[in-house]
């Protein structure tokens, strides 16, 4: 496989073989993000992306999972998508979910009968890094989308049978905008109904612009209690009517919280008050990781 530039994918996508048809991120210029900074974004050529399929299939027995990199796989048009997509279904009958990243913007651009074309080709999810539900962080961190975008973004993926996996970061707006943060998080979960939610915990590399505002004092980071109190506020505010895959076990976290709401979230939220009053419960400093 060629790979151009660091290679990024959530979590769960650890086994799965990472096909580039982008290069990059569209937008960016999120101020808390230091990926893709070190390439200009760009779409591969249809050519070069099936010689990698094809590598990928004379060289491994099995492939159950696939995820198209970079940032921003969506950006493409059907047209350009739907071949990669053909190609792996005639390939690599095996493959049990074919995944992307994936900016609102992007989907919103698309019509229903793309997005449904795409569910039927063998897009199953959807990561979007939503960060937050509130209007006024999403400016401050550049985001370049609105929480309705967002929403509407994610009703979308939901809609045509794909299943969207949406991350949010706690402590993002700071000890002056946490309050704001939680509940407008909360309700954006509420209206989106996403089948999975992760939960992050704000940690930055030095050079990303958000960096210089935690050292000049703009931005007061979270105590680890005050963490819990944000996730605490956001959950209260959170009412799905359909399973939702709850998940906050991601390095960056002080607590790990996993569970299926609505019918797990009494109990995280009890686990959140007992780790407010027993810090031995959080992850040492020294083990948090992005």
């Amino acid at each position: 496989m060629r790979y151009e530039g660091n290679i990024f994918r959530p979590p769960s996508e650890a086994y799965s073989l990472l096909v580039q048809v982008t290069i990059g991120c569209t937008h960016n210029k999120c101020t808390f993000c230091s990926m893709y900074k070190d390439k200009k974004f760009r779409v591969r050529k249809l050519e070069e992306v099936i010689e990698d399929l094809k590598w990928a299939r004379a060289h491994y027995g099995r492939v159950n999972r696939i995820f198209l990199c970079d940032g921003d796989a969506l950006a493409l048009s059907n047209e350009k998508l739907m071949p990669i997509l053909e190609f792996i279904k005639a390939n690599f009958p095996e493959c049990e979910r074919v995944t992307s990243y994936g900016r609102a913007t992007d989907i919103l651009n698309k019509t229903d009968e793309e997005m449904r074309q795409l569910y039927e080709a063998g897009l199953t999810m959807v990561y979007l890094g939503a960060e937050s539900g509130s209007d006024k962080v999403l400016m401050e961190i550049n985001k370049g989308e609105t929480r309705q975008q967002l929403i509407d973004g994610v009703k979308k993926i939901e809609a045509c049978g794909m299943q969207a996996s949406v991350t949010f970061i706690s402590g993002l707006a700071g000890k002056d905008g946490w309050e704001d943060h939680a509940i407008e998080t909360g309700t954006m979960i509420t209206e989106m109904q996403p089948s999975y939610v992760g939960l992050l915990t704000l940690m930055v590399d030095p050079g990303v612009p958000i960096a210089q505002d935690i050292n000049s004092g703009k931005l007061k980071l979270l105590s680890p209690e005050e963490v819990m109190a944000e996730t605490l506020l956001m959950l209260k505010h959170t009412n799905v009517d359909k399973k939702c895959v709850f998940r906050s076990n991601h390095a960056s976290n002080y607590l790990s919280l996993r569970g299926n709401l609505p019918e797990d979230k009494d109990n995280m939220m009890a686990l959140l008050r007992r780790a407010m009053e027993n810090h031995d419960m959080f992850k040492d400093e020294r083990f948090r990781a992005l």
